[in-house]
């Protein structure tokens, strides 16, 4: 079986915001998709390893920001590879605005934003799917929407080669870049930045 064929999927990717308890965070997630038009609804599959996840559990309430081809990779970087438990990601940033439930957005590199709040979910087992009414959206820019592919292609900065080689053998996550060092990789590693799983790891030289 070659997990790789799963890249081969389409699909965009997107910021969640949520709030709760006086905290604010927000996390870069790949899986969001309307699921009825009458009402208007819409599912995302959060990891709960991400702080943000909490807030949404514990709120019930968040907006999806979604990514354009226009989007740096600072956004991924400020959103995607550093915890809502360790920074506040919106202290200074000022590529934000508060949609009418009070939470934000992003405004950087995004063609649309969805409000919205949760009315069921299920237990993903590493995820937990949010299957939730929307309560606004609106359109921002007529940027074409980022998918996965196009992230990897053209947003994602390409490893750098190193001058000199050392003949060890290391481990490259093939979503954000953390390289792990060692002969092998454990079947349940996960990647301390972006919390994939070893099979979005490939081997590699150093």
């Amino acid at each position: 079986m070659d997990p790789k064929a799963m890249y081969k999927l389409s699909y965009g990717l997107f910021v969640l915001t949520a709030a709760a308890g006086g905290a604010e965070s927000g996390c870069i997630i790949n899986t969001a998709g309307q699921v009825t038009s009458q009402p208007e609804r819409i599912s995302i599959a959060v990891n709960k390893a991400g702080f943000t996840h909490d807030l949404v559990k514990q709120s019930g309430k968040f907006n999806v920001s979604i990514l354009s081809e226009t989007a740096g990779f600072d956004t991924f970087r400020h959103f995607g590879l550093q915890s809502g438990r360790d920074v506040d990601k919106f202290a200074g940033y000022q590529h934000c605005q508060r949609a009418a439930n009070g939470l934000y957005y992003v405004t950087a590199g995004t063609n649309a934003y969805i409000s919205a709040t949760v009315e069921q979910t299920l237990d993903l087992g590493t995820h937990t799917l949010f299957i939730a009414g929307v309560d606004d959206m609106e359109v921002l820019s007529s940027d074409p929407s980022t998918t996965y592919a196009y992230y990897q292609a053209h947003i994602k900065p390409k490893p750098q080669q190193p001058a000199t080689t050392t003949g060890k053998t290391a481990w490259r996550c093939t979503v954000c870049g953390y390289v792990h060092e060692g002969e092998e990789l454990p079947a349940d590693f996960l990647c301390p930045l972006c919390k994939h799983p070893a099979s979005d790891f490939e081997k590699i030289s150093l």
